[in-house]
């Protein structure tokens, strides 16, 4: 299987587009600046849709469900079979991503990777089924190479499908049991850190059962080299959904379509994108700081400024679908504020 298009080049941000709405915003009735980062927004979503007057009226959100092998080492507080209950339960909108999507008027599909609780055919659930799960990684890798690269093309098939909808900016969320374990052993590969300052309460462990958590990690770190070879590491440890996710931030980001990053688990898988495909971190917006211990180091570690810190910790794309609002407003305020010259006010 060849990863070849990971490395393609990603779309050029146009520097004149975000030179002149720079320009613009300087124009704008109030003290530079004074609207703080949601002016940046509007700057780099200007240069990303190649617009003076950028937009974040259309989103598209993903959510990539799938399970985990290592859930047979108890780091869930909650059954295995809770990854299928919740598909059914986004495909019948009643799951938090469900509501806010229907709140953004956005466009909402679900991609089923496996699950070992199958809820089978659903309407707007894609099936890409790779296995019911990933292995035991504390075992073996968690999947082959041909595993993981439909993981990754699945990913990249959701990024072509928001781009054919004019999707101003791409949001990817997931589920599955056990994968803040997955993602948490990925984030330690990858940044040399201890599974003890990584590891934190995913659905609800408490001070015992994340310590059990950070001890499964480190057994399963032991198995393979001390490398940071990202996509090996997605192989040996990480989950369908997440190298769904990483594939999907890249191939969005080859398409000219801005991302919106959500929590602790996205950002791990973000954090491997970049590490595959460098270029792809100026295409990605990162919505929130998440509860889960760890995060503040991924975003660290990516030079992220998050939007909004709420205490979430839910995921499935909840935390970006709640900063889309503030990413609109900034648009709005960009667009429709009056210059000094046509309010009749005087500059500095």
């Amino acid at each position: 299987m060849s990863h070849k298009w990971l490395l393609e080049p990603c779309f050029a941000i146009d520097e004149e587009s975000r030179l002149l709405a720079r320009e613009h915003q300087a124009q704008l009735t109030k003290p530079p600046g004074s609207l703080g980062i949601l002016e940046g927004l509007a700057i780099r979503l200007a240069g990303m849709q190649h617009v003076v007057q950028p937009s974040a009226q259309r989103v598209w959100i993903t959510v990539f469900a799938g399970d985990h092998g290592v859930a047979a080492e108890g780091v869930s507080a909650f059954p295995q079979v809770v990854t299928g209950e919740m598909v059914r339960n986004f495909a019948n909108g009643g799951a938090a991503i469900s509501v806010l999507a229907r709140s953004l008027g956005a466009m909402l599909e679900v991609v089923n990777l496996g699950t070992v609780n199958d809820p089978g055919e659903l309407p707007g659930v894609r099936r890409a089924i790779i296995a019911p799960q990933t292995h035991n990684f504390c075992e073996r890798e968690a999947m082959s190479v041909a595993q993981l690269d439909a993981a990754l093309r699945a990913g990249a098939d959701s990024a072509a499908a928001a781009q054919a909808a004019g999707a101003h900016l791409f949001i990817g969320g997931e589920m599955g049991i056990a994968n803040t374990t997955s993602a948490a052993a990925l984030a330690c590969a990858l940044l040399g850190e201890s599974p003890v300052m990584l590891a934190g309460a995913g659905t609800g462990l408490d001070a015992a059962g994340i310590q059990h958590k950070a001890s499964v990690i480190e057994r399963a770190l032991a198995l393979y080299p001390g490398d940071d070879d990202a996509l090996a590491w997605l192989a040996r440890v990480g989950g369908f959904e997440i190298a769904a996710l990483a594939g999907a931030y890249i191939a969005a980001a080859q398409m000219g379509t801005p991302v919106l990053i959500d929590g602790f688990i996205t950002t791990a898988a973000a954090l491997a994108a970049v590490r595959i495909q460098p270029a792809c971190r100026e295409w990605m917006f990162f919505a929130h700081r998440s509860r889960e211990r760890g995060h503040a180091r991924l975003l660290a570690a990516l030079e992220a400024d998050p939007l909004i810190d709420l205490g979430l910790r839910l995921g499935e794309g909840s935390g970006a679908a709640t900063a889309v609002p503030l990413i609109r407003l900034a648009c709005e305020l960009h667009g429709r504020m009056a210059t000094f010259a046509q309010a009749g006010v005087s500059g500095a």
